[in-house]
């Protein structure tokens, strides 16, 4: 079994834009709403790597009761301030904010996080136009590619069917010829589905929701979950503890997932940059 470490990789990635970042100068804003304890974690890890990649980082927070008005008003600001090469709104948003017409204002071409519609349509028509594809998904595919983990032809089963993670990771993995299965919360016997997965990826936040007895001898495992058990301690929606000991390759929860988004995020920024700057 091989532990596909995301954190050394994500290092690696980070520190191979440096070269173009030193020409380019991109520049990354960030907006926080409230103080999620997640977000606020996620968005300091931004910061760092955006530290060690040479992008210039630029944060703004704004209290919980912010308007949707005033929250598109920030967003059309940066839309308009050729200085800011990425923008990222850092989800979740509270309830009172409608998030898909957020996302929506956002200008397709600063869309690191690759939301809007624009770019995941993009996506949808094949990998050569994937410019600025969600950030987690193609933090998966960079992970599979390092470890020559084949695609094509292989049974992928997807559990999971949100717009950031499910329903993109699906479409790319069709987009390399993968024949794949997307199971959710209504999903019956869900078992059936993951036993016969050459690679399973699993984005639902529910702990020990995949368990030995639902994998086969040499599956690959993508833990996406990221949730606190009973001790308090991160871990993912599969029980590693038991299923690494079927798998051939497995991520572990911290440490696999979560730093590739981040290192994809920062690609996406460089990439944007680049083609804004042509």
């Amino acid at each position: 079994m091989t532990i596909l470490d995301g954190k050394a990789l994500s290092t690696q990635l980070i520190d191979s834009v440096k070269e173009k970042s030193a020409q380019l100068s991109p520049t990354l804003a960030v907006i926080l709403v409230g103080e999620n304890p997640a977000s606020m974690a996620y968005v300091r890890n931004k910061r760092r790597a955006c530290e060690r990649a040479g992008i210039e980082y630029q944060e703004f927070n704004f209290s919980t009761d912010i308007t949707q008005k005033e929250l598109l008003d920030k967003v059309e600001e940066l839309n308009q301030d050729d200085s800011i090469n990425g923008m990222i709104v850092q989800l979740p948003l509270p309830d009172h904010i409608y998030v898909p017409e957020v996302i929506r204002a956002i200008n397709p071409k600063k869309d690191v996080d690759g939301f809007h519609a624009y770019n995941l349509g993009k996506m949808f028509l094949s990998s050569e136009f994937e410019d600025l594809p969600p950030a987690t998904p193609s933090g998966i595919v960079k992970l599979l590619d390092h470890y020559d983990i084949p695609i094509q032809g292989k049974e992928v089963v997807v559990v999971g069917h949100s717009n950031i993670v499910g329903k993109p990771i699906s479409t790319m993995m069709l987009n390399r010829d993968a024949t794949v299965t997307t199971c959710h919360i209504f999903t019956q016997d869900l078992a059936t589905h993951t036993q016969r997965a050459d690679i399973l990826i699993v984005a639902v936040g529910k702990e020990k929701l995949i368990t030995a007895d639902m994998v086969k001898d040499g599956v690959v495992v993508v833990d996406v979950g990221m949730n606190r058990n009973s001790e308090g301690k991160l871990c993912g929606d599969v029980d590693f503890e038991e299923v690494s000991k079927k798998a051939s390759y497995i991520t572990p929860v911290p440490g696999g997932v979560g730093p590739m988004t981040v290192a994809a995020l920062i690609l996406n920024t460089v990439h944007a940059t680049e083609r804004q700057k042509q």
